[in-house]
């Protein structure tokens, strides 16, 4: 997609124009793995998140009503049409429990709603949607599938277990029995499942072509193929081009639980449901009473008591003998293992996915430690992460990866599959393997082949700037990568950029700072404030991300022996007014590139890198440009040209000479030696700080 042209001299305006509380992308895509919070969901009536699951009512009284909206609007049509609504996809799972004391009801509904807040909607059968004098109104636009376990005859329902399709009205235009179609190659069958027992199951809800499909499992299942309901449906008239999107849910004097343990969306990724965790998640099924007092279960007991002993008396001696061997080989758990991310894999089958860490499977190496391929039972290609715990810094890198990547789930993060323990100090992380390999082999010391073409360059861009996003905005505490750069950009099989090696990162609550005095990232890469104080910001990780802009589409490296530092290298492109002339020569032999939109990233690249960091972007205005979408940007843009080239050009060369002041006039990176002397004079730089030279 080509970026809409934005002037050079429009960045320092951007900056203060370009974002507002109800900005819609064209673009809206978010994963959430039972990691809800108050700031990735608006909740109204009785909605509440309760250890980080979402609850839409409260199951201790009657007639309760609950909403809960992703708190950003999402565009469903596209500019230049009002007929045509764009395709979306989404996945949740839900859970729907009986309450001691009530009978089972009514249900919840996923919504596509034209405004927050629950005004107008009424509890019980209308599910916090509508109201006895509103339903079947054409002026509501609200699209919703329900998840319904009372039969209502006033609006024509199946039974009293159903899944349906409703638009402006709780009479379904399509409904189908909850469950799901099990088999293949034509051979299904369809299994019934029952909504309000306390099990979790999947959802997948896609519209596309006017053809909208619901499909529902237990969670942990693969998709089924077959559709519970698929039907044909104009929404053209339903949805205005901006909607809310989320859940309603309601009770009466029938009461249940109404909740929803995770949940992504996407208009762009039709398998955006993968991104879900489905494994270990809690449980809320209902206990049906104990077996502990029967008699079958006592005499039972009994017998197997008897027989217990005498196996015991067997087998006691070998277990004595293998106890000494058994202890040696154990993997030892120490007390920080359960405060993290629990997916642990047994040694035995990471050595053997890797032949026994043979040399020939190296692939790379780490901050810490050699990387290797391996291959598990079933042929998954897994990338395997050996470290060395012989200093305190290993254990800090290994716990900053278990604690942030091992839950974090985005299509622009490298997965993190688990993680082994053989022995102490003699830590592992099994990732999953990309294909493509890490961007700096494909844009560094690469003949014009295998280099990166323009277009490939920018959505390489893009893919990390959501990735990044993610980290700052989408989860629920703010992460700071804080080790940006090119080798640690992984590409997979589709050429889908991932970050990862989150060895370096540092996590603390949304609208709150980092509490972070130590100097640690790649020199090349790391922001003036870092080096001066060791404080890092979400900032600090826009700073790395305009420099690895700048090296994308230059094709050079933030340092290069004999060379000027490549961010003061391109601003003094801009003083003598030749700024393209920094794109990569290989893409120049290529072709295929729009040289305004060269400029364009160019200029992003370098208000990412502003010295100031208040007056860097933030990761979701630099998504927004990259979309090339600008607030304002159409009207009386000519005009704005000609009052403000001068001003940027002035505002460009003063930025230069503010950056040539710093170290000793050497300019705004340092090189290795001059940052360690910087910190000598003013703080004690410890063996445990990082600072690595960049590759």
């Amino acid at each position: 997609m080509s970026l809409k042209p934005f002037p050079l001299f429009l960045i320092t305006a951007i900056a203060t124009t370009i974002l507002g509380s109800n900005w819609v992308s064209s673009t809206t895509e978010f994963v959430f793995n039972t990691n809800f919070n108050s700031s990735n969901l608006r909740l109204f009536g009785d909605a509440t998140i309760e250890s980080s699951v979402l609850s839409l009512t409260n199951d201790t009284t009657t007639f309760s009503i609950g909403r809960a909206l992703y708190p950003f609007k999402v565009a469903t049509k596209p500019s230049n049409s009002s007929a045509l609504v764009e395709p979306f996809s989404t996945s949740f799972i839900f859970s729907l429990a009986s309450v001691n004391g009530f009978q089972p009801g009514h249900g919840f509904a996923f919504v596509f709603v034209p405004f927050t807040g629950v005004s107008g909607a009424s509890s019980s059968q209308h599910l916090g949607l509508f109201n006895f004098t509103n339903n079947g109104d054409p002026n509501n636009h609200i699209l919703g599938i329900e998840f319904d376990v009372f039969k209502n005859q006033e609006f024509q329902d199946i039974d009293d277990n159903h899944v349906g399709l409703n638009v402006n009205s709780l009479t379904s235009l399509a409904s189908h029995a909850a469950g799901y179609w099990d088999g293949e190659d034509g051979d299904d069958e369809f299994r019934e499942a029952e909504l309000k027992n306390g099990a979790n199951y999947q959802v997948w809800i896609d519209f596309f072509d006017s053809r909208i499909n619901i499909t529902m499992a237990p969670a942990g299942m693969r998709r089924p193929q077959r559709p519970l309901i698929s039907e044909s449906v104009n929404l053209s008239g339903v949805l205005f081009d901006e909607m809310y999107v989320g859940f309603s849910g309601a009770t009466g004097q029938l009461v249940e639980s109404h909740r929803i343990l995770a949940w992504s969306f996407s208009n762009t990724n039709s398998s955006i449901g993968d991104a879900l965790v489905t494994q270990n998640l809690p449980s809320f099924v209902v206990s049906e009473g104990s077996v502990l007092g029967s008699k079958g279960f006592i005499l039972g007991v009994s017998i197997s008591c008897v027989l217990l002993v005498g196996v015991f008396l067997v087998i006691g001696y070998v277990v004595l003998m293998r106890r000494k061997s058994k202890m040696e080989n154990e993997e030892e758990t120490e007390d920080w293992e359960t405060e993290y991310w629990p997916h642990r894999i047994g040694y035995r089958e990471i050595q053997k996915a890797t032949e026994g860490f043979l040399e020939k499977n190296v692939i790379g190496f780490g901050g810490n430690g050699k990387v290797y391929k391996g291959v598990l039972p079933g042929g998954v290609e897994i990338a395997v992460k050996r470290i060395s715990l012989k200093n305190d810094q290993g254990m800090r890198e290994f716990l900053a990866e278990i604690s942030s990547l091992g839950r974090l789930k985005h299509r622009n993060l490298v997965g993190l599959r688990g993680w082994c323990k053989r022995e102490k100090g003699n830590l592992i992380l099994v990732y999953d393997y990309m294909q493509n390999g890490s961007l700096d082999k494909r844009i560094f010391d690469c003949d014009e082949i295998v280099a990166l073409s323009w277009e490939e360059r920018l959505k390489v861009l893009k893919d990390v700037a959501s990735g990044v996003l993610y980290l700052h905005e989408g989860w629920e505490v703010t992460v700071l990568h804080r080790d940006i750069k090119a080798s640690n950009v992984l590409l997979d099989k589709d050429m889908t950029a991932r970050l990862g090696d989150f060895g370096l990162a540092k996590i603390h609550d949304h609208g709150q700072l980092a509490n972070t005095t130590r100097v640690v990232g790649t020199v090349g890469y790391m922001a003036p404030e870092v080096v001066q104080t060791g404080r890092a910001s979400a900032q600090t990780d826009v700073f790395g991300f305009g420099v690895l802009v700048l090296e994308v589409v230059s094709g050079r490296r933030p340092i290069q022996e004999g060379l000027p530092g490549l961010v003061d290298w391109v601003w003094r492109l801009v003083e003598t007014r030749e700024l393209v002339a920094a794109l990569d020569e290989r893409i120049k032999s290529k072709g295929g590139y729009d040289m305004e939109e060269v400029e364009n990233v160019l200029s992003l690249g370098l208000w990412c890198v502003h010295p100031e960091p208040q007056e860097r972007p933030t990761m979701r205005q630099v998504v927004k440009l990259l979309e090339g979408h600008i607030d304002g940007g159409e009207t009386e843009e000519e005009g704005m040209e000609v009052k403000l080239l001068e001003k940027l050009r002035t505002a460009a060369t003063t930025s230069s000479n503010s950056r040539r002041n710093n170290y000793d006039g050497r300019g705004v990176h340092p090189t290795f030696e001059e940052i360690r002397n910087s910190l000598s004079s003013s703080m004690s730089l410890s063996g445990s700080d990082v600072l690595r030279v960049g590759r």
